[in-house]
């Protein structure tokens, strides 16, 4: 595989003008501008993070329009994930807002829901994950995720912990825009390092809520 040699503008101004014109024929007359400004260094990107984090796997550049109001063919976004577990792991996405670097749970179903607000209530675990969450914060990243607008059910409404267990997947993500180290080699290392700062909280929800 090609070394990766940076995020090209071309990847950007892509989504920008796809955003004005999500359909077929604008897709297909472009594609050889996705495959080798945003495929193409992307799949190389995370080729280079893959001893650290795992492989990484693109998402489809297709929409599933079945049962939504709309009907745009297209992501206007690519994204990535080098999971950790099922759902649980390390995020990346080009879009014309530029580079989002993220990473977290992403999907959960009941039995996880309940382990992770288990783990919440639990004063080690617990309290773990809200320095945690700390530390996140403090790096520049916005925790996010669904979340309820009061308290669960069976855990008293002044919780220590109650924004918390309002979550029902946990994420963080911070949208760097398109700063100068996008277009070179040195992307690498800066992904790299965010991912790291994530990696308590991804190991956490791995540890704690995986499937």
């Amino acid at each position: 595989m090609t070394a990766f040699a940076g995020i090209p503008d071309d990847a950007f101004r892509f989504y920008s003008e796809l955003e004005q014109n999500n359909n077929r024929d604008w897709w297909l007359e472009h594609k050889p501008v996705y495959d080798a400004a945003v495929k193409g260094p992307l799949t190389e990107l995370l080729a280079e993070l893959e001893p650290r984090f795992g492989p990484a796997k693109l998402f489809r550049p297709n929409r599933d329009v079945r049962f939504s109001p709309d009907k745009s063919p297209y992501k206007t976004a690519q994204g990535a994930f080098a999971a950790l577990a099922e759902g649980v792991g390390f995020y990346v996405q080009l879009s014309a807002d530029g580079l989002l670097i993220g990473g977290g749970c992403h999907t959960h179903t009941p039995a996880q829901l309940a382990r992770f607000r288990g783990a919440v209530d639990d004063p080690a675990s617990g309290e773990a994950l809200q320095e945690i969450v700390r530390h996140v914060e403090a790096a520049g990243f916005a925790v996010e995720g669904e979340s309820l607008k009061t308290v669960p059910r069976g855990f008293d409404k002044d919780h220590p912990r109650a924004e918390l267990l309002k979550h029902k997947s946990l994420t963080a993500g911070e949208n760097v825009g398109q700063p100068a180290w996008l277009a070179g080699p040195g992307a690498v290392a800066e992904v790299a390092r965010r991912w790291e700062e994530l990696r308590p909280l991804v190991e956490w929800v791995g540890r704690y809520a995986a499937p």
